[in-house]
């Protein structure tokens, strides 16, 4: 069994002219959609996340992947998309 990692902190992060630099990237502040990811980490009373340094970025196609407050979308019929390449794969496979 994974052992599950404990809480990331920003420890060894600087403040900057760009932004924050924490080991080499300059992370930009959450987006409004990423409230209440529990990956949210607070320096100096802005949040941050350390999975990913543009947040925004990840919300501009849909949901952002590493997103833990929101769940797959289901589509008019009930069902949960899938994405249609890795299902006739597993079609294939029998499963």
């Amino acid at each position: 069994m994974a052992k599950k990692k404990g809480i990331v902190s920003l420890e060894g992060a600087v403040k900057t002219d760009e932004g924050l630099t924490y080991k080499g990237v300059i992370m930009e502040p959450v987006d409004e959609k990423c409230e209440g990811c529990d990956r949210i980490v607070p320096f100096e009373d802005v949040n941050y996340c350390p999975t990913y340094a543009h947040p925004s970025r990840k919300w501009a196609s849909g949901v952002c992947n590493f997103a833990t407050h929101v769940r797959a979308e289901m589509d008019k019929a009930g069902k949960v998309k899938v994405n249609p390449l890795k299902a006739s794969k597993r079609a294939a496979r029998g499963r």
